[in-house]
């Protein structure tokens, strides 16, 4: 015999348990379903323990999707405000760290428990350590989608895929989103690493990577969608296998994997007139301001790599050139197993932006990562997470 509900929301994570929240303040009799053995296992990590839950400055503008316009919908129907009171609610003490960027003060459980309480106070019902084997269209009930578990079977006119990407697959991350929505007709944009460490050449890693835990500031910029340049600038971080830290994360979203990333080493710095300040222009002048803009360890390495070709004009802006725009290429990026996100996913334009539920299978929704909407480092990606939780939820 199938239990049935109003509605099965698949993932206890920021999205899902957004979406059965609401769903269940409607009075919706609300089932989450979660293949991990306890909820929200992706909050507890972020933000190194402190959970980045939203960001005061999110725009459709700090999102990636091959619609950028699909995001507008929702994020404006539940705003980094709205998240903001629930937690004031709570009195979760939290602070902004820079850039918008909202941590707790304590730990990401506080998170994870004022959802879980939120859930309890709208009737939702979670059950952990539960993997769905299949999804079926009721036979007779063409309404009512049927899912089989290991030891039950359950129906609902009203089924939510909330169950991320592939990264981090240590704490159960999988492709199942994906194939649902293969499976009901849905086009999918290629998944791929996204706020991911990049990997230098074997040359690249030789000449750099023993340098590994070295951070400096850069702005970092690449060609992304449209030949749109993007630039951000923050730290960067040497890896035992080539970047890391904020920047290097941030460009990775945008990298299409083959074309150069450029790091301008010196932000804001005019080294030319540093030098006239200085009243002299030579070597060892060049090597002083070096070793004042990079790291000690890093900047020796650097004027090793990339000596001054003499005492020229010509020389010096060349090598200042080579310090604002140093070209990488990587060979490629640490993959899923380290990427804080999956960008790609379910197409928007298989989904109502309002309700995010399916054009082509009406009660079926998708929600939060399993969508090609992926934002920047800093909190957005939680942000969508509610956003299009709470729209789901209003429409289940």
């Amino acid at each position: 015999m199938n239990q049935e509900y109003d509605v099965i929301v698949l993932g206890a994570g920021a999205a899902g348990l957004m979406c059965a929240i609401e769903a269940g303040k409607r009075g919706r009799r609300v089932l989450v379903l979660e293949r991990a053995d306890r909820i929200g296992k992706k909050i507890l990590i972020s933000g190194g323990g402190r959970c980045n839950f939203t960001n005061l400055h999110t725009s459709p503008e700090n999102f990636i999707s091959a619609n950028p316009h699909f995001a507008k919908s929702a994020l404006a129907r539940y705003t980094p405000a709205d998240f903001i009171r629930l937690v004031e609610t709570y009195r979760i003490p939290y602070h902004e760290k820079k850039l918008g960027q909202l941590f707790c003060d304590r730990a990401a459980s506080d998170i994870t428990a004022m959802l879980e309480q939120e859930c309890r106070g709208a009737g939702v019902e979670i059950r952990c350590n539960t993997k769905v084997n299949q999804v079926q269209v009721n036979e007779v009930h063409k309404d009512q989608f049927t899912l089989q578990t290991e030891d039950a079977s359950f129906a609902a006119p009203r089924l939510v895929v909330a169950t991320g990407g592939l990264s981090i697959a240590k704490i159960g991350a999988t492709s199942f989103g994906y194939d649902l929505a293969r499976q009901f007709g849905l086009k999918i944009q290629p998944p791929r690493a996204a706020l991911v460490p990049l990997i230098f050449s074997e040359p690249d890693r030789k000449r750099w990577c023993d340098l590994a835990g070295v951070s400096t500031e850069v702005g970092a910029s690449t060609r992304g969608p449209k030949q749109r340049l993007q630039t951000f600038r923050e730290n960067m971080l040497f890896t035992h296998q080539g970047i890391s830290g904020p920047a290097i994360l941030q460009i990775s979203s945008y990298w299409d994997g083959k074309g150069p990333i450029h790091l301008d080493l010196a932000p804001d710095r005019n080294l030319a007139a540093d030098l006239r300040t200085r009243g002299h222009r030579d070597p060892s002048s060049w090597k002083l301001l070096v070793r004042e803009i990079l790291p000690r360890r890093f900047a020796d390495r650097w004027l090793e790599t990339y000596p001054l070709a003499g005492n020229s004009d010509r020389a010096f802006a060349d090598a200042e050139h080579q310090l604002h725009a140093w070209e990488i290429r990587p060979e490629g990026t640490e993959g899923y197993g380290k990427a804080e996100v999956t960008a790609g996913g379910v197409d928007t334009g298989e989904l109502y932006a309002k309700t995010m539920e399916s054009r082509k299978a009406p009660g079926l929704f998708f929600i939060g990562e399993v969508v090609d909407v992926t934002g920047q480092l800093g909190g957005f990606n939680f942000q969508w997470a509610w956003a299009s939780g709470f729209c789901a939820g209003q429409a289940v």
